[in-house]
């Protein structure tokens, strides 16, 4: 069986990690596929937005496979690490907007991928957490930085320093998910999400995108900067000019990535 499920429809790639058994647990193996899948995606004009989701109804992602013979030493314990994080800097940096649509347990690395999606909805009776300091490590792909980008301070310290596992609905009021949906209308939910997005302007889209994720690595007059160039980059496309047209003649419009 295969540990990634991958198919393109309609512009939108849905991914499914389908690995270590019901908690789609995450090894070597399997990153390298998803590495590879992102690469597919990344150069694939026909994709426009990325879903990612987990097999069965248990877990999203319950984090790294623990029992692999990677976490037998420090050494490959370390390369491991290593490669999730450039894993999730590699879906980060997707030009594609990214949805995580979390249908079950999403802890320790499994819910550092989701932090590395733009978006996150997930099930109202599912648990979330960074669980490492439970077991003498810390979340080392990513959670310790981009929680707090998300969250702030207090509140992602909060959850590192006691490894506190937390319900959909509290990720929710954190602001963790954008939305909370039940176990039935998951798929619905995301794709609905994923159409929302394919009604605008792609280029826009990757503009906007690229605007607001690099502007918040940075301070805010450079981020601006970046703002001005992304809106230089969409003000000449032919969608903008269908946009307009179509704005003012009150019909839909009709973009090509153009």
């Amino acid at each position: 069986m295969p540990s990634i499920l991958y198919e393109v429809h309609s512009k939108i790639a849905h991914i499914t990690l389908n690995g270590g058994g019901t908690l789609n647990l995450l090894n070597t193996a399997t990153v390298q596929k998803l590495h590879d899948v992102m690469k597919d995606i990344s150069n694939n004009p026909q994709v426009s937005v990325v879903i990612i989701s987990g097999a069965g109804h248990r877990a999203f992602c319950a984090g790294a496979d623990v029992k692999d013979v990677t976490f037998q030493s420090p050494a490959t314990l370390v390369q491991l690490t290593q490669q999730l994080g450039e894993l999730f800097d590699v879906i980060e940096d997707l030009p594609q907007p990214t949805i995580a649509a979390i249908n079950g347990f999403a802890f320790g690395a499994g819910f550092e991928l989701s932090l590395a999606c733009d978006l996150r909805i997930a099930v109202d009776q599912t648990l979330l957490g960074l669980t490492e300091t439970r077991i003498g490590l810390i979340p080392g792909a990513g959670g310790t930085q981009r929680l707090p980008r998300l969250i702030g301070e207090s509140r992602a310290l909060e959850l590192i320093l006691t490894a506190k596992r937390i319900t959909s609905l509290e990720a929710y009021q954190y602001g963790i998910l954008t939305k909370v949906v039940p176990n039935n209308k998951l798929e619905e939910e995301a794709y609905d999400l994923a159409h929302l997005i394919l009604n605008n302007a792609p280029i826009a889209v990757q503009q906007a995108k690229l605007a607001v994720k690099n502007g918040m690595k940075t301070d805010l007059g450079t981020g601006l900067e970046l703002e001005k160039a992304g809106f230089l980059k969409t003000v000449s496309t032919e969608d903008r000019d269908e946009g307009l047209a179509a704005f003012l003649e009150k019909k839909q419009p009709d973009f090509t990535g153009k």
